[in-house]
């Protein structure tokens, strides 16, 4: 069961600078991950996802970010640490697996020194008692054979083994918040099983709070506990996963959902969103931001400002228009009823 609060982030808006101005990636969000619990975000590429872990983490180019808001963990806003005071959290009390694990490791390092970098910096031990760890670790991901993959170097493993090290150097120092950023992504459906599994069990035995960024919702169904949709930015809807699959209610969750092939029903073709998300420039910062792309909803649907509201109890959604969306009659015979799933 999940625990007390972990992270709670409260209108966080990280903007980066392109020319002389500052565009929000992340705009206004505020979401709260407890232990023992997976918060899933998904959305489509450039939705915000990836700028919203980093910004956790803060790991954007300073230079070049502007980051507004808090970002509490264990009660300590890390947007006021110092970069000292963050890098004792960081490794050690939050991990991160990164998207790409071939280039999150780097190519001129055995994966064994990869792990032990970590606890050279936050824990206490010896070189031999690093290296039993570290042979631990590679164990408790799944590679057959850890003494042989500590000595090897990133070029040498498979993209699953690759992800299994990037999990290993994450967890190297049982974090009590780790953010996993599309850990499944480009691995072929037993391995992805196998990594989901691992994840799974590593947070029944840490009782890690999880922040799973995903676009594929049968991951989402499988892994999460609450979701958050997250478009443009913003995040527009909110609920525990089981609500979110039987009743979503944001125009963007239901063209997503019914954008899934479905075996239950005969489909000639799937429905497709019309549109992209906009860039950072083009982004409309009033209004409801996925009115160009169902244009068929009338103006008058959208709020000019909208906000979150609480639906039903823990089910929150921005903006209004979903309270007159339906999909176009040309369209009526994709639609995709996630209670079935």
């Amino acid at each position: 069961m999940p625990g007390k609060p972990l992270l709670q982030i409260n209108n966080l808006t990280t903007s980066f600078r392109i020319g002389d101005d500052y565009y929000p990636a992340v705009d206004n969000v505020t979401l709260t991950v407890n232990e023992n619990e997976v918060l899933a975000i998904v959305g489509e590429s450039g939705c915000g996802k990836s700028a919203l872990a980093l910004s956790i983490m803060q790991l954007h180019n300073m230079e070049r970010t502007k980051m507004e808001g808090e970002i509490s963990f264990n009660g300590q806003n890390l947007l006021s640490l110092s970069l000292k005071d963050l890098n004792k959290i960081r490794g050690k009390e939050m991990g991160m697996i990164f998207q790409d694990p071939l280039t999150a490791l780097n190519p001129l390092m055995r994966v064994g020194q990869q792990i032990e970098e970590a606890m050279k910096n936050h824990l206490d031990l010896s070189d031999a008692e690093m290296k039993k760890r570290s042979l631990e670790l590679l164990q408790k991901v799944g590679i057959p054979n850890p003494q042989r993959t500590y000595m090897q170097y990133p070029h040498e493993l498979s993209g699953g083994m690759r992800q299994r090290v990037v999990i290993a150097i994450a967890i190297a120092c049982e974090p009590k918040f780790l953010i996993a950023d599309e850990p499944t992504t480009a691995l072929d459906v037993t391995i992805q099983a196998q990594i989901l599994d691992l994840m799974r069990d590593l947070q029944k035995q840490m009782k890690t709070g999880i922040i799973l960024i995903t676009h594929d919702l049968g991951v989402v169904a499988e892994m999460a506990d609450k979701v958050a949709v997250m478009y443009a930015g913003e995040v527009v809807e909110y609920a525990d996963v089981k609500t979110l699959f039987k009743n979503p209610l944001h125009p963007y969750t239901r063209s997503l959902f019914n954008s899934i092939p479905s075996s239950a029903k005969n489909q000639d073709r799937l429905h497709v969103i019309k549109g992209i998300v906009p860039s950072l420039k083009n982004l409309p910062r009033t209004g409801c931001r996925f009115a160009s792309r169902i244009p068929w909803v009338d103006a008058s649907a959208h709020e000019e400002h909208p906000v979150m509201r609480e639906v039903e109890q823990g089910h929150f959604v921005r903006c209004t228009c979903y309270q007159h969306f339906e999909f176009p009659k040309d369209a009526e015979d994709l639609k995709y009823d996630v209670a079935e799933s």
